[in-house]
């Protein structure tokens, strides 16, 4: 059952599915809110605080009949898990927003910007370290899961900089079989990252 169908599922009340999704995606959905707080809050973060804006972006998702969950289409490739990821995003940073002072957005400040542009450009930005942070904690998680070997692997090919030459002499292994070696660590990452809705490029 790909994105689409289960996201069918879920807006025809079918119970089993809605919890199916819940299980899925409210750790993503989590970890984007707090990411996104750590990234643009200078306070500590009040767990109460990620609960809350966890609750609105469910309540988002199921408001007027599915509404918004409705409007995935899965268009480009997005998967449910990126699209979901972008929801979280926009939802968290309107709720940071409605914490600043009321001023006129289409106001230039002595630079001549206004706070319309900067708040856009801040989104953006804001939404691609949050994306690139959660890679990286994901990447990390693969990584952990790969077999001894395997880590050592790229210990020496990453952290170490040696070439596969090098290293065919350093483990007195043939340069096809770390070819292969390379081949099989680079899908057990992209499955990997896949399962946790990225795609992973290289």
């Amino acid at each position: 059952m790909n994105d689409l169908e289960f996201v069918q599922r879920c807006v025809k009340s079918d119970t089993d599915a809605w919890n199916e999704f819940a299980r899925r995606y409210s750790r993503l959905i989590y970890s984007c809110i707090y990411h996104i707080l750590k990234t643009k809050t200078t306070s500590f973060i009040n767990l109460d605080t990620v609960k809350d804006i966890f609750q609105d972006v469910l309540f988002s998702l199921v408001r007027d009949d599915y509404r918004k969950l409705k409007s995935f289409k899965a268009k480009n490739g997005c998967s449910l898990a990126s699209w979901l990821r972008q929801v979280t995003i926009n939802l968290t940073i309107d709720y940071l927003r409605k914490l600043k002072p009321t001023v006129s957005l289409d106001e230039d400040n002595p630079e001549g910007i206004s706070l319309k542009d900067i708040l856009a450009d801040e989104e953006v930005s804001c939404a691609n370290e949050i994306v690139f942070r959660e890679k990286l904690d994901y990447l990390k998680d693969c990584i952990e899961e790969l077999e001894a070997e395997e880590k050592y692997f790229l210990e020496m090919y990453l952290n170490q900089g040696l070439s596969l030459e090098e290293m065919s002499k350093v483990l007195r292994i043939s340069r096809s079989a770390l070819d292969m070696r390379k081949a099989r660590i680079i899908r057990r990452l992209r499955e990997c990252f896949k399962h946790r809705g990225f795609a992973l490029d290289f």
